[in-house]
């Protein structure tokens, strides 16, 4: 995947401390822009994407030629209007998208770096792109926003950045990742590392890819972004393409065949070992464990407007997740709003078209943006 052409990149010269005791300098970000920034530069908005996104939120993707992951959100007159602000999301350290991930040449070896990349959090990916804030002489952001891994780097940038963001929109999101969730990303680790073709993740030197494990990672997560009853109605137990059971192991049912896609168009874009570190970064992410236990004190700081959206049958990240960060907003009088809206689309519904949502997003941000 050549992904330098089309691609703005920012080569962080900051040094920035790891979590996991490391520090890297002179890294790349990569990042992309829409709209304008006005004289005061007052109206910018940091979106922060989740676990397989990149910086590439609307239009076309220059680099799979496919939509932008939130074109349905983001653009000229709707809920993150492109008129009004000037929207930058950042590929995240340790993705595969242009911004330091494992697929980077480590100068040491000659090598991609694989699995000698460092382990990073949530904490690292934030604390690697408020660099982006330097370098556009952005003061205040009008807004951070983010759904589900997106979310949690809204709630770690508010409290490691208290007074850099007017408003928050964390959506379908946790302040720590439930062992349930562990558990599934776990899943997909293993099916990534029991693929042969991993070779301890120095496959990019052979020239391959663990393409059938990492195939196996995404229908596992698929499975969990979607709901009970949206599958019902959308598959059920139709069968695929055929009248009658093959008495096999084929593709019989249609969700098999769809899962089936949506693992093999997954491997042609996504790289397998930064599947496993950005996983990693969600896992560790415990913002009451960084405050002992406390996260009302993760924002203490803050005097920013908070907006929590969840969705009703999003069982990934339940509404109830997304209600405990409220309550820990509400112990300190922060400002927070808070709205469950109705969908069977499970924990996709933010990325979807869903009308609720998406007008209960721009009326919090264009009332925001007059105050």
């Amino acid at each position: 995947m050549n992904v330098k052409e089309n691609i703005k990149t920012l080569i962080v010269d900051k040094p920035l401390k790891l979590d996991c005791g490391q520090t890297i300098n002179e890294f790349p970000l990569a990042y992309e822009t829409y709209g304008s920034l006005n004289k005061d530069k007052s109206n910018a908005i940091l979106v922060f994407h989740a676990l397989t996104g990149d910086q590439f939120v609307t239009g076309k993707n220059p680099i799979t030629n496919k939509d932008g992951w939130w074109s349905y959100a983001v653009g000229p007159n709707k809920s993150i209007d492109t008129n009004k602000y000037f929207i930058i999301c950042a590929n995240v350290i340790g993705g595969c998208m242009g911004s330091f991930g494992p697929s980077h040449k480590n100068p040491k070896t000659n090598k991609s770096y694989g699995t000698d990349f460092p382990v990073i959090t949530i904490n690292d990916i934030v604390n690697a792109q408020v660099n982006l804030l330097d370098h556009f002489g952005i003061k205040k952001l009008f807004s951070v926003v983010g759904g589900s891994m997106g979310g949690m780097q809204v709630l770690q940038f508010v409290s490691n950045f208290p007074d850099k963001t007017k408003t928050a929109v964390p959506i379908a999101c946790t302040a720590s990742h439930s062992a349930q969730n562990i558990a599934f990303n776990e899943l997909g680790r293993q099916a990534i590392t029991a693929d042969h073709n991993w070779s301890k993740g120095e496959y990019s030197s052979n020239n391959t890819i663990p393409d059938k494990g990492l195939a196996v990672a995404r229908m596992a997560a698929h499975i969990t972004y979607l709901s009970k009853k949206g599958l019902q109605e959308k598959f059920g137990r139709k069968l695929q393409e055929r009248d009658d059971l093959k008495f096999g192991f084929d593709a019989d049912f249609q969700i098999e065949s769809y899962l089936r896609y949506q693992g093999s168009v997954f491997v042609d874009r996504f790289d397998a070992n930064s599947y496993l570190y950005i996983t990693r970064a969600m896992d560790y992410f415990d913002l009451a464990k960084q405050f002992k236990g406390n996260l009302s004190n993760a924002f203490i700081k803050t005097n920013a407007k908070f907006f929590v959206i969840s969705f009703t049958s999003d069982w990934l990240y339940p509404t109830q997740e997304n209600k405990d960060i409220v309550i820990a907003l509400n112990a300190i009088g922060a400002n927070v709003g808070f709205v469950e809206i109705e969908s069977d689309k499970g924990h996709d519904s933010f990325l979807l078209d869903v009308p609720d949502f998406l007008s209960a997003l721009k009326n919090f941000l264009d009332q925001s943006y007059k105050e």
